[in-house]
């Protein structure tokens, strides 16, 4: 046995090797920030995030040397120069910490030296499917997930999906979107059971408490931004109250529609749900990974050390790492505009007031189209004359950072994966299965008793807290589906660094989002 000195100096020595062996990507971007102009021939950034600064009527910047002083701010990571940055004069919202981009852990990948591929261009097919799905979700936020398979609309958003959008990459079954595959998550398990994940509905034993999670919930047919003067007020950062009188729903429920969903990822902590997941799993007695040192131990129980105080901790340190990864993705790779953005662009194409460089699948019109949907809906919202931006479930808007990629849907890639390796993942969720009733207002049995397993509704929950956001208006599809996975790697740095500080540490296997199989 080495003395603690010379261990001490092998793990040092071993965590650099790690280290030094990782491959560092090169940080590519979709090239949007460079590639658009505008009357007078300047790069007019109408592909990119710029929400906060000043906009002009259209609600394109105003001045774009304010976007490039943006930009020297986060090449230089100088704080003055993010404090000489000219925001919007009738404004009042700041950009959310975008020098957490720059901040390094002594453990786990350098924030800096992960990235995810570059987010579809405003010009692409894919960009169009996916403001597409985010359309038809906020025409659809009300309709309860036990539903979809006998209503038209949902019916109607299946079939739009799958053929009027030739590059959609949501999940499928025999090659089309189907009321049983809307809306979900790509990884393993989503597609089994109900919707939502038992993790967001079962009950959880914190302590001595006991709570059930029935939520505050938003009040239906409530939508927000569908007016062109309030929607470019918000882009100038107009500091709006996120819960205005009449927002929540008097009576508490479970989880039943996309607007419940959009609720609970508006006012959640991060790791809320994962930290919540742990306590339910520990709590039915769900086994360790067979490869945790002290499940086969004759004499010894894990507890600091691989036991259950181990894992409480673990979930919230990943999400500080995931977050400082994503962050760094957001302001100096990707800088790609919000879903609301893309909304005022469609808005100004198709009435006429500007032209984009848009896909045209999404600027198809006629009867039972998305867009002459959406214009309805908005203009039966308003009273007034319809627009194509994209309602919205937070009067806010998106929050003041960038959509690609997504803090909510990083975190959950990270603290899943944690979860993953710790448990036994193919264990059969014990317990009865279980959807909300009609109302929200009591727990029935989940019908057809699916056989649902630990992993595949830890992989569900990453999918709808991610998704959640989607559902509100605030993220697209992409930003979920390439989150999870920088989460995930992660977490999977953090566990190889310290496996080293641990003495009885033998490798912990999990399957990654993709069905792989790794081990630590």
């Amino acid at each position: 046995m080495p003395s603690r000195r010379s261990l001490s100096t092998t793990t040092r020595a071993d965590a650099a090797i790690i280290a030094r062996d990782r491959a560092h990507p090169g940080q590519l971007n979709n090239g949007d920030e460079s590639s658009h102009r505008n009357a007078l021939g300047e790069l007019s950034y109408i592909g990119n995030f710029h929400k906060g600064l000043e906009h002009n009527g259209l609600g394109e910047l105003k001045d774009p040397s304010h976007y490039r002083a943006l930009v020297n701010a986060l090449n230089s990571g100088n704080f003055a120069d993010f404090e000489a940055i000219t925001l919007a004069p009738t404004g009042g919202r700041k950009f959310v910490n975008p020098l957490a981009a720059q901040a390094f852990d002594l453990q786990g990948p350098d924030a800096q030296s992960l990235t995810i591929p570059p987010a579809p261009r405003i010009d692409s097919a894919e960009a169009a499917a996916e403001m597409a799905e985010l359309y038809w979700m906020a025409l659809l936020r009300d309709v309860h997930f036990s539903d979809y398979a006998a209503n038209a609309d949902v019916g109607s958003a299946a079939a739009s999906l799958s053929s009027d959008f030739s590059d959609f990459r949501g999940p499928k079954s025999g090659g089309i979107v189907t009321p049983d595959t809307i809306f979900r998550g790509i990884t393993p398990g989503d597609l089994e059971g109900p919707f939502v994940s038992q993790y967001l509905l079962r009950r959880i034993n914190y302590g001595t408490m006991r709570i059930t999670q029935r939520q505050r919930t938003g009040v239906p047919n409530q939508d927000y931004m569908i007016d062109f003067a309030e929607w470019l007020s918000v882009q100038d950062g107009a500091n709006v109250a996120s819960t205005p009188a009449g927002t929540f729903d008097l009576v508490r429920r479970y989880i039943r529609n996309m607007r419940d969903l959009a609720t609970y990822v508006h006012f959640d902590a991060l790791y809320e749900a994962y930290l919540n997941a742990c306590l339910i799993l520990l709590d039915l007695g769900v086994p360790f990974d067979p490869a945790n040192p002290y499940v086969d131990s004759k004499t010894q129980e894990g507890f600091a050390t691989f036991g259950g105080p181990h894992i409480l901790s673990l979930v919230p340190e990943v999400s500080t790492r995931a977050l400082k990864a994503v962050w760094y993705q957001k302001w100096n790779n990707h800088r790609r505009l919000r879903p609301e953005a893309m909304g005022g662009l469609i808005h100004n194409q198709l009435s006429g007031t500007a032209s984009y460089p848009i896909n045209a699948e999404i600027l198809v019109t006629g009867p039972g189209s998305i867009a002459d949907r959406i214009e309805a809906h908005n203009a039966a919202m308003t009273g007034g004359v319809g627009t194509h931006l994209l309602p919205m479930a937070f009067r806010e808007g998106s929050p003041m950072h960038p959509a690609y990629g997504a803090g909510h849907a990083t975190v959950a890639g990270a603290c899943v994966t944690i979860l993953k390796a710790w448990f036994d993942e193919s264990f059969p969720l014990p317990g009865n299965n279980v959807v909300s009733n009609a109302n929200g207002t009591a727990l029935i049995a989940a019908p057809g008793n699916p056989d649902l397993t630990v992993g595949g509704e830890l992989n569900k929950l990453a999918a709808n807290i991610s998704i959640g956001r989607n559902m509100a208006g605030v993220h697209w599809r992409t930003d979920y589906t390439e989150s999870i996975k920088l989460g995930e790697a992660v977490a999977i740095g953090l566990l190889e660094e310290q496996k080293l500080c641990y003495n009885e540490f033998n490798g912990l296997g999990l399957t990654r989002f993709d069905g792989t199989r790794v081990t630590i």
